[in-house]
């Protein structure tokens, strides 16, 4: 709470802009609303999680998600690697990389990767933010849900969410036995994992050359915008 409370300022400011940028160019670079929203969520909130999450609320279909996937862990490839170098130039603190660090990429795994890499305490406060910044799914997939529902047909309640709660109230305040809580994770990372990948033998080459490479530009975009900006705020406090 206490990491988080700290971090909370940025966290919402990020999310915000990277949202409205992603509108603005979905509008400007004619991107296909649901793909710049999947962009945009994943760029603010938690990469490949956030996009697996949203995607059925809004509807998205197996080319859309896909391409969304790509996008992100393109840069998340790139952000694991070039970040420590960056922070070890800027002569950063471990504190103030662990934030920009889960501030500025997407997915947890290539966080808890390049906080891991530059040093203990970058990855233990790496890994908090990142948590903290993560919650945003929760109010994100229901406004989505809201933003994108189509007459005539109910809203599309994502009941995970509600689970993704109570499962981390239980491991707060429950006793779990390690090897329990291991094994969940375990199969979880598996799980999404095959999905994911399911998910991506869906995708064409056909459908990547109709849609272009525009996706991979708001992608960038937004990734610069995020990871200059939070840098800037984070070395002048």
């Amino acid at each position: 709470l206490k990491t988080g409370k700290q971090s909370l300022p940025i966290i919402v400011c990020t999310i915000a802009v990277s949202l409205l940028i992603a509108f603005v160019l979905h509008k400007a670079l004619r991107i296909p609303s649901k793909i710049s929203t999947l962009v945009g969520v994943g760029s603010s909130i938690c990469g490949g999680s956030a996009i697996a999450a949203v995607a059925p609320v809004i509807d998205a279909d197996e080319n859309q998600t896909s391409l969304s996937l790509a996008t992100i862990f393109i840069l998340n490839a790139v952000a694991l690697f070039v970040f420590p170098v960056i922070g070890h130039w800027l002569g950063m603190g471990q504190t103030q990389f662990g934030t920009w660090a889960a501030i500025a990429i997407h997915d947890t795994s290539s966080v808890v990767g390049a906080g891991a890499a530059y040093g203990e305490e970058a990855l233990k406060v790496a890994t908090t933010v990142k948590l903290t910044r993560a919650l945003w799914i929760i109010p994100l997939s229901l406004v989505s849900a809201l933003i994108f529902r189509q007459k005539g047909k109910k809203i599309q309640i994502p009941w995970f969410i509600f689970w993704f709660v109570v499962a981390m109230l239980v491991n707060t305040y429950c006793n779990l036995p390690t090897q329990l809580t291991h094994g969940i994770s375990v199969a979880a990372r598996c799980g999404l994992s095959a999905t994911l990948f399911l998910i991506g033998g869906g995708l064409s080459i056909e459908v990547i050359r109709k849609v272009g490479l525009k996706p991979l530009v708001l992608g960038i975009i937004l990734w610069a915008v995020i990871s200059v900006a939070s840098l800037a705020v984070i070395l002048l406090l």
